[in-house]
């Protein structure tokens, strides 16, 4: 092997170490923007989940209200119609 045969040798093990290098970058990126991606999409979801919860918890404390209210009209009218039995023994 003469001394140009060893350069090209050289070059080719070079091109093939930078080629390498370059593809095992891009593709650690690449996956680094699909975790990103799917990260951003699950909190997304996360968020969606959490105002549904929010305004299903509203409407369920909206509810409680008007069932308290109206246990407390219905209580108002066990104790008038207790007095008029008290009233008519």
């Amino acid at each position: 092997m003469d001394g140009h045969e060893l350069a090209e040798v050289a070059g080719a093990v070079g091109i093939f170490a930078f080629v390498t290098t370059v593809v095992t970058v891009i593709i650690v990126q690449v996956g680094a923007t699909v975790r990103a991606r799917a990260a951003l999409a699950r909190e997304a979801e996360y968020r969606r989940i959490a105002e549904t919860s929010l305004e299903t918890q509203r409407l369920i404390e909206t509810r409680l209200t008007e069932s308290a209210r109206s246990l407390g009209e219905m209580e108002k009218r066990m104790d008038a119609l207790e007095t008029i039995l008290l009233t008519v023994e």
